[in-house]
């Protein structure tokens, strides 16, 4: 499950980890940790190449002349390039037909140049002349002079506005979505392998935090921790959110202050990157002894885990998963639907080179279940005003049935 920003920011828990003040007894500098991720292999240029090449003979089979795509994960997955969104466009042009081209201001190209996997020509722009005349020309240098041409599904408006208005109305535009959908979800065995890789080394930087954690500590001291021990495993932090106390019956946390003490609930929610490739982990458990009520709890959501993955069948509905869990839920007392107290977010989301990623696991989603669609199975419960609980694991569907990348939590006492 994705979080806040301004609960625990992963880029600064990071920078701040090595100067940070931790309580006596827990250990800033996790020096007996060594790096999981040597072996590690990014994407190879064949399997880009690979990719560009089924985008391209989808987008022929539908009569669609190019795709247009913008900063972000899917330029990425196509071309390697990995660059931030501004108000300054950098931009691929994926024809149907012929060799990619990246616009990009001219003052950028180098840098973007530096991930750029898959050569290509890169037309840059100066800061008076229009990007979108730029992909305009690269349409029509691709011999897509005419008809539709389809956006990449989280293209801003702007953009798309501006290569509609450059190309005078000639072109029509279409979504993208469903073409991207259909090369990103399934994923490769080299991405399986880097997600295994997130997976393995986020769960040892939690195994490491519960080990550490004492009271008086706050979720930003508990979230460098776990940054800073994911960095000495070699990840990438990508996020790190801590609930504590009441704070945990909110998925997303609570500005209020949260001091670790003798019976707090602690939720952690986190993840890393390994070569741009996603972890999302979550464990809960309690500092001392817990409840009654708190077992009780604990031992549903963890029941309600297995009965999303029992659910999960190839060809199945991925909308049946939520279902069965909340069913479930349902019968215990809690819900309905998405009422609280309760289960008030879906069971689970696909990830990737995102963290979040379509299918989702949701009440409706008739998305058939294949192999090689990689999700999370997350069914939590919160108690507004007391506590809540979640527990997260990412799987992969195989053709025999859901294959976890990191086991189960075994126990309220040993979550790791």
């Amino acid at each position: 499950m994705r979080r806040r920003a301004f609960l625990t920011a992963a880029g600064a828990a990071v920078a701040a980890a090595g100067a940070l003040g931790l309580p006596r007894g827990a250990r800033a500098a996790p020096a007996a940790l060594t790096s999981m991720t040597a072996a590690a292999r990014p994407i190879s240029v064949e399997e880009r190449h690979a990719r560009i090449a089924r985008l391209q003979k989808l987008m022929a089979e539908r009569g669609v002349g190019a795709m247009i795509m913008e900063s972000g994960s899917s330029l990425d997955y196509f071309t390697g390039v990995q660059w931030h969104r501004s108000e300054r466009t950098t931009a691929a042009v994926i024809p149907a037909r012929g060799g990619i081209v990246i616009v990009t201001p001219a003052f950028e190209e180098p840098s973007v140049r530096e991930t750029l996997a898959v050569g290509g020509d890169v037309r840059p722009w100066d800061e008076h002349e229009s990007p979108f005349a730029r992909i305009v020309g690269a349409l029509g240098d691709r011999g897509v002079k005419a008809g539709p041409i389809a956006f990449e599904s989280t293209t801003r408006l702007f953009i798309v506005d501006g290569v509609r208005e450059a190309g005078a109305g000639a072109y029509r535009v279409v979504s993208g979505d469903a073409l991207v959908k259909a090369v990103r979800l399934i994923k490769s065995p080299a991405e399986l392998a880097l997600m295994q890789t997130a997976n393995d080394v986020t769960l040892a930087a939690l195994r490491h935090v519960h080990a550490n954690v004492r009271v008086g500590m706050s979720p930003g001291e508990i979230g460098a921790l776990m940054n800073s021990a994911t960095v000495a495993l070699g990840g990438a932090p990508e996020f790190a959110l801590v609930l504590l106390n009441e704070a945990s019956a909110y998925p997303h946390g609570s500005h209020r202050a949260q001091t670790l003490r003798e019976g707090s609930v602690i939720l952690m929610d986190v993840g890393c990157t390994v070569h741009g490739y996603q972890s999302d982990i979550s464990r809960t458990w309690v500092m001392g002894e817990p409840t009654a009520r708190q077992r009780k709890v604990w031992a549903t959501v963890r029941r309600g885990q297995e009965i999303a993955l029992a659910a999960a069948r190839p060809g199945a509905p991925v909308g049946a998963i939520d279902d069965a869990v909340r069913a479930y839920y349902e019968k215990e007392g809690w819900g309905p639907g998405y009422r609280l107290p309760g289960l008030s977010h879906r069971t689970g989301h696909g990830i990737g080179l995102d963290g979040h990623e379509p299918p989702y696991l949701v009440h409706g989603d008739s998305t058939p279940l294949a192999p090689g669609m990689c999700f999370s199975d997350e069914p939590g419960l919160y108690i507004p005003g007391e506590f809540g609980v979640r527990l997260e694991d990412c799987w992969r569907m195989t053709e025999t049935g859901p294959r976890l990348f990191t086991e189960l939590a075994r126990s309220l006492e040993d979550p790791i």
